[in-house]
């Protein structure tokens, strides 16, 4: 609602001066209720044109043409009307703004020249059809340039969106190659190395109790870490390879590590 507030101040706006240029021109015809009623109809369709241009267009042309008919304000009855052609330029509807420019054009015309002084030079009415085709080609090409920025606008917004989720992607590829690197590493060195370990501790214990000895605390300590430690390892080895799993079970047995 508030996007449609300046349409509608303009509109207004236009409308007191309509109804003020009419009443101060001296060709003008006197102003009556329902030159008013139209006056108040440009206004409402401006209102509306930036939600339905094609629709705000059409009313805006028929009021200003009926009003010019009626009350011959001047060129001015043309400037609601390049409002509304701008906005449908604007917003994709250039065969509509175009025919409208046409129709207001030919009408504004038509009215001139059947209520001009018959032997009078059309010199004036010329300059002013001249002057309304002008401003009409203006109001068309701005919309159809404004048009033409936003879209370049969107566009380059979007390139930059692709642009940050490349690098995102990116940079998450680069993570999960790094993560599996590192699991390489760690299976092909570490466990590897705990693996030695571990049997070469669990053959120590055997030996001692095959001759009849307790193995000594320190062996069978260096035997369960060992154990513990490739299970650790393995549990590590399953996070890296699937990033997407959390592991926090290790937190909890910190205890039980500074113990050991």
């Amino acid at each position: 609602m508030r996007r449609d507030l300046p349409y509608a101040l303009s509109g207004l706006v236009l409308g007191g001066f309509l109804l003020g240029n009419a009443a101060l021109a001296p060709d003008a015809a006197p102003v009556r209720a329902i030159d008013v009623a139209l006056v108040l109809v440009m206004a409402a369709a401006l209102a509306a044109c930036r939600r339905h241009p094609v629709v705000a267009l059409i009313a805006v042309t028929a009021a200003m043409l009926a009003l010019h008919v009626r009350v011959h304000p001047g060129a001015s009855a043309g400037f609601p009307v390049l409002g509304a052609v701008y906005v449908a330029a604007w917003r994709g509807h250039r065969s509509a703004a175009a025919l409208a420019s046409l129709v207001f054009l030919g009408g504004f015309l038509a009215r001139d020249i059947a209520v001009a002084p018959a032997g009078r030079p059309g010199q004036l009415i010329v300059e002013r059809t001249a002057l309304l085709l002008g401003w009409f080609v203006a109001a068309n090409v701005a919309g159809l340039v404004a048009r033409q920025r936003r879209a370049y606008l969107e566009q380059v917004e979007q390139r930059a969106i692709e642009a940050e989720r490349t690098r995102e992607e990116m940079a998450l590829r680069r993570a999960g190659e790094e993560r599996l690197r590192i699991a390489r590493d760690l299976h092909d060195s570490l466990t590897h190395s705990i693996s030695v370990i571990k049997v070469q501790a669990g053959i120590a214990v055997h030996l001692a109790r095959k001759r009849g000895e307790e193995p000594s605390a320190a062996l069978l300590a260096i035997q369960e870490a060992s154990s513990a430690a490739m299970r650790e390892l393995r549990a590590t080895l399953d996070v890296l390879r699937a990033p997407s799993a959390v592991d926090r079970v290790g937190l909890g047995r910190v205890g039980e590590l500074a113990e050991r």
